[in-house]
């Protein structure tokens, strides 16, 4: 059995809410029954305006070295926590099928390198209005893998780009998703000696 460390923000967890947690999403957590597994459950109130009442339940498990993290909002915690539990099993499933696939195929090639993308690190982060501010100041562990393995974990953790250390280079890569479909990956360019 999982661990399930429950939590609450601006909300007091009682046992009723503890017990459907560790029902649901221990239920949720069996789909992909492995060790060591880890999952966090914080359950919290969000305040505002437009959605006075907005409860959330946000599921982080940790998978070896992958993280898995859903959040589900609903006016009702018990469906916030039942949706969530939805979550999981679903990208639990989706991770299964992906590590199965990749040995299954480790055995037949390797993959080819995936081309550089043409876009300009400078006009992605460049800010659009002068007031803009740094709000949020993240670390992160950089851990060697492949490129496939990066965009797998972009996907398990529901964000648009993932930075990582590529296995291959020991560099350090950006893999993103593409609004028009596909992905892109960022790497750095060193200028080499003239060879002319």
């Amino acid at each position: 059995m999982v661990d399930i460390k429950i939590s609450g923000r601006k909300v007091s967890v009682t046992d009723a809410m503890r017990d459907a947690v560790n029902e649901k999403i221990g239920n949720a957590l069996k789909v992909f029954d492995v060790q060591p597994m880890s999952c966090d459950v914080v359950l919290r109130v969000d305040k505002n305006r437009s959605n006075p009442d907005r409860r959330a339940c946000e599921v982080t498990v940790f998978i070896r070295d992958t993280v898995v993290r859903v959040v589900s909002e609903n006016a009702d915690m018990y469906a916030a926590i039942s949706d969530a539990a939805d979550k999981v099993a679903r990208q639990l499933r989706r991770y299964k099928t992906r590590v199965v696939d990749r040995k299954q195929r480790a055995g037949r090639s390797m993959p080819q390198p995936i081309p550089a993308s043409a876009d300009d690190l400078a006009d992605l982060i460049e800010p659009e209005d002068e007031d803009d501010q740094l709000v949020r100041e993240k670390y992160i562990k950089l851990k060697p893998m492949t490129e496939e393995q990066a965009l797998v974990q972009t996907d398990l953790l529901g964000h648009d780009f993932f930075v990582f250390e590529n296995a291959a280079t020991g560099l350090v890569n950006v893999i993103y998703h593409r609004h028009n479909g596909g992905y892109g990956i960022i790497k750095p360019q060193f200028e080499e000696d003239n060879e002319q």
